[in-house]
């Protein structure tokens, strides 16, 4: 029974793994965003216009709408064109929708989207916006937390995906003052106050260090929400004094919660990559903590193999040969960090290490190949630059952020399986083709539980050891 509970695992972080490589990439660093925007659902439609239901009978399954104003494909739908849309709901008096159509002629119409007076200015604004991302967030900007929830979702949908460097260059458009009041309001979603948090570290005063410090230190989940943002945040305007704190609270601190944790290494490696706030030794000084937390340490050794800190040799090796059944999961993410380093010392520790373990080592070998790294020169330090051959070890992309309440055993720290290409990958509209895919994934994963279930290699190990920080009920 636990062979095919892991192959099930195994099925759905595969398809997990799948979905992640074909969406884009939201470079806000700890926001995501919960849907498509509607410039971006526009831009995929053929056809996009208001219109107004014309009443019918109670029974009608198809609705008639009378369009007032066309948004996108003036040749494909005019001004007082009567169309028939599915609509199950019921309209009152003069409201409006918005409808959107794909593939002509014969439009085929999406669900009727209700739409305020309010809306459908903002629709007919973003549909004129430039190419340009950071001209877009200067309009976006005024509807952060706008009373039309489809406008303030829609807006912070839009930061969610937008690049780090242009949300910084907003800097004299933000209002730190509404910021502030944000964070404090408890009622918000945690990915809204994310992005406030991020925004707030960049026009941000050191002053306002004391009430993320207020926030960090309270046994209010609530207050603490979005702690990932928050932490990165507190570091941005406190800097190295700011970073001690938090390695007392959830770093060294053998009692802080794996949430609480978790989103303290997600901060890190923010700074450890788009902080520029720390030097990148100080910030791997903070995730050697870790190392001391067996249970947790496979959560930083891909961190520090594509920082290249090759100074943890002889303290991953022990934890190799110290692993019982709660930290048996750290031994793969060591075999590959001596894979990686260049240094002789690990080529002998690799050795010996293969001995004990036979099975890691070959699931390892695998299914992670792993580049080597250059030899350090004389004049270089430990610690190289970011740029190197093993950005692939681990990503800098938060994926998945875990929160205080949810099912953390359900969720998968995909930083050591999904390799960074070392590419900027544009923001894109989902492809059409998309469904195909997925078909195509089901099918070949299916074959391949199949396959692990009839050879035996389904174990339960094998989740444990592939996926960092994943954790499965014995």
């Amino acid at each position: 029974m636990s062979t095919l509970f892991s192959v099930v695992r195994s099925v759905a972080i595969g398809i997990c793994i799948s979905w992640c490589w074909g969406s884009s990439v939201w470079a806000c660093p700890f926001c995501s965003a919960v849907s498509q925007t509607l410039r971006q659902e526009m831009d995929q439609m053929d056809a996009a216009a208001i219109a107004s239901i014309i009443p019918g009978t109670e029974t009608d399954s198809d609705a008639m709408f009378q369009v007032h104003a066309v948004i996108r494909g003036d040749s494909l739908v005019r001004a007082s064109q009567k169309i028939k849309v599915n609509y199950y709901g019921r309209a009152k008096g003069e409201q409006k929708f918005l409808l959107m159509g794909v593939d002509p002629p014969d439009l085929l119409w999406s669900s009727p989207l209700p739409v305020t007076d309010e809306a459908i200015k903002y629709i007919e604004a973003i549909s004129k916006l430039p190419a340009v991302s950071l001209e877009r967030l200067h309009f976006y900007l005024q509807y952060l937390e706008h009373e039309d929830s489809l406008l303030a979702r829609d807006a912070y949908d839009e930061f969610a995906s937008a690049p780090y460097a242009e949300l910084i260059q907003l800097k004299d458009k933000m209002d730190r003052e509404k910021l502030l009041g944000w964070i404090k309001n408890t009622d918000l979603p945690p990915d809204r106050k994310r992005l406030y948090l991020v925004m707030l570290g960049v026009v941000g005063q050191a002053g306002d260090a004391d009430l993320l410090e207020e926030m960090l230190k309270s046994e209010d989940p609530n207050r603490r929400a979005g702690l990932d943002a928050m932490i990165a945040c507190y570091i941005t305007l406190k800097g190295d004094q700011g970073l001690k704190l938090i390695d007392e609270l959830f770093l060294a601190n053998t009692k802080s919660q794996y949430a609480d944790t978790y989103a303290a290494i997600m901060s890190l490696r923010f700074h450890g990559t788009d902080g520029n706030v720390l030097p990148k030794k100080r910030v791997l000084e903070s995730m050697r903590l870790i190392l001391d937390r067996p249970e947790l340490a496979d959560l930083v050794i891909p961190d520090l193999a594509r920082w290249e800190d090759w100074t943890q040799i002889e303290k991953l090796s022990k934890l190799f040969r110290g692993a019982d059944d709660n930290s048996s999961w750290v031994r793969v993410p060591v075999i590959n960090y001596l894979r990686a380093c260049p240094l002789p010392e690990a080529e002998k520790e690799l050795a010996e290490l293969k001995e004990i373990d036979p099975a890691a080592f070959k699931r390892a070998t695998s299914f992670f190949p792993v580049p080597k790294a250059t030899p350090a020169t004389e004049s270089s330090s430990s610690v190289s630059p970011w740029k190197s051959p093993l950005r692939g070890l681990a990503s800098d992309i938060p994926w998945i952020q875990p929160t205080p309440g949810t099912d953390l055993a359900a969720q998968v720290p995909l930083s050591s399986v999904v390799p960074d290409l070392g590419v900027t990958v544009p923001i894109l509209p989902p492809n059409r083709m998309f469904a195909v895919g997925v078909l195509c994934t089901v099918s070949v994963t299916v074959w391949l539980a199949m396959w692990l279930t009839i050879s035996g290699a389904g174990t339960r190990n094998l989740v444990l050891e592939l996926v960092p920080g994943r954790r499965l009920p014995k």
